[in-house]
Parts: C-alpha cells; structure tokens; sequence
C-alpha cells in the first residue's frame, strides 16, 4: 500500500485564452473552465480521495470545491500552492512579454517574479505536508497551477534543476499522479485526463510547446 496524490491544475480562465501571465493574480475560472473542473470532478471522484486541498487563488479553489461537492470532502487551503509570481509580467501577453524582454523572456524569469528553485520548494514542500497526514493508502488531490505543479513535482522526485524542463506543461484541468515508493515519490501520470492539445500556462515555453 502506497500513499498517492493527484496534482490537479485549474480550469480554464480568460486569461488563459488571451495567452495572459496570471501568476498571483486572482483571476476566475470562465464558462469553460466551470465545465472542465466539473468534468475533472466526476472523474476523479472515482478514486475516492482521502483529502482536498487546493491553492488560495479562485481559479483553483473553485476547481477544488467541485471535486469537493462530488466527493463531499472540505476543501483545505494552503496557500504555499500558489502559481509563480510573474513580477511584471501579470497581465501582460506571451507576444507583449517577448517584446518587451527578450532576454528574460528567453530565460523565462519575470522581473520582480519568483525564481523556479523557490517554487519548486515551496510547492513540494506543501505536498509532503499534506500527504503526511494520508493513511498508508491514502489518496490526496492538491489542485494548484501549470508552473507550480511542475516545478513541485520534479523537486519530489528529486530531479536535479537542469533537468525540470523535461516535465511537459499540463493542460488546464489535467492531472499528474505521485506515488510514495520506498526510495521516495515517482510520477505514475503526467498531463492526464485530456487528449494531446495546446497548453496555454504560465509555464515556460519550454514546457508548453506542442
């Protein structure tokens, strides 16, 4: 018997549609986006999760409650789940981003933004926090964002930074599945529950590239 958890990322926002860094912006889920966590919900409610937590921001929190109203588990917050601060760049288009800040935007680090090591920890270290309280056999759902749910899943298993790129991007209300083995965390899943198309994230373009 193994713990697992299912890293979700949010639905849809119209930010997400426009190509828009959100980062710590508190930007809502849109009509699709509704659609895609209630869709998520219903399929991941046949896992039967132990526990629910979720990101402070709306996107995901709303993603969240739907699970939890499928489930009728309560929501924790936790807001170590954020997505990457983007400094400067919240708001601003993939396409106004590279205009203004080639070279950053080469090396995918926003003015003012949070650097991926820092993310990467923080979100990682959330979910262990989280999963430590599972039984033996238990199942934690973290519902967070495209960038930190990478980074946070590439530090649990221990993949030297050099090597994060190789995790692809996730689509919005995608999922990625961890499993406790005896040498640590392995990925059992990634970007699943949708059919290969376009991610449109905060993630780096190295990520998301199709």
């Amino acid at each position: 018997m193994s713990r697992r958890v299912v890293c979700l990322r949010h639905g849809q926002t119209l930010w997400n549609v426009e190509r828009r860094f959100q980062g710590h912006t508190d930007i809502p889920l849109d009509e699709t986006g509704a659609a895609q966590a209630a869709r998520a919900a219903g399929l991941l409610a046949y896992l039967r999760p132990d526990m629910i937590v979720s990101s402070d921001l709306q996107r995901a929190l709303h993603t969240a409650r739907a699970l939890g109203g499928v489930t009728g588990l309560d929501v924790a917050v936790d807001k170590d789940l954020r997505e990457r601060g983007g400094g400067e760049w919240e708001g601003l288009t993939r396409e106004q981003i590279s205009t203004g800040w080639p070279r950053e935007f080469a090396d995918w680090e926003a003015p003012g933004g949070e650097d991926v090591a820092d993310v990467a920890e923080r979100v990682s270290a959330a979910v262990r926090r989280w999963a430590a309280r599972l039984e033996p056999d238990g199942l934690l759902v973290v519902v967070s964002h495209g960038a930190a749910i990478r980074l946070g899943v590439a530090r649990l298993m221990g993949l030297p930074q050099e090597h994060w790129p190789a995790l692809g991007g996730l689509g919005n209300c995608s999922w990625s599945v961890l499993e406790e083995g005896r040498k640590g965390w392995r990925l059992m899943e990634h970007n699943a529950g949708t059919l290969p198309e376009p991610v449109q994230s905060d993630d780096s373009p190295e990520a998301t590239r199709t």
